[in-house]
């Protein structure tokens, strides 16, 4: 299975504000674009979240009444941030492939050290072929 994240590094500010730190995360994982003007993806990755906790899977509908979004714009973002790898379709919902935020992280840290140990062995083996 292929995700596709982005890492970006972004200055981080020092308030001590949940929303804030949380916008930090998705921001320096490229999940949130400046088109979001409605900032609905947040919205959904917060909703997420919170379920995450419980280990509550939840449809897209039931995203889409709580946060008063169309179905189409909540599954679009869920789309998006399923090919991120974050989040994980489960018995007719969606949920965070991690219960919490930490171990989220831990496993993008892990995938990502596991995909470059993988661009390097093939780099050794390009090398070795080129000379």
């Amino acid at each position: 299975m292929l995700h596709k994240i982005t890492i970006l590094r972004v200055r981080k500010t020092l308030p001590d504000n949940v929303n804030e730190e949380l916008q930090y995360i998705g921001d320096s994982l490229g999940l949130f674009s400046l088109r979001d003007r409605n900032s609905s993806c947040f919205r959904i990755f917060i909703v997420l979240l919170k379920k995450a906790k419980f280990n509550t899977i939840i449809t897209s509908d039931e995203i889409a009444d709580s946060l008063g979004l169309t179905r189409g714009t909540v599954v679009h973002h869920l789309n998006m941030l399923r090919d991120s790898g974050l989040v994980i379709r489960e018995k007719g919902g969606y949920i965070l492939r991690e219960r919490n935020l930490e171990k989220l992280i831990l496993e993008i840290k892990r995938d990502l050290n596991n995909t470059m140990d993988h661009l390097i062995d093939v780099a050794k083996i390009v090398d070795r072929k080129l000379g």
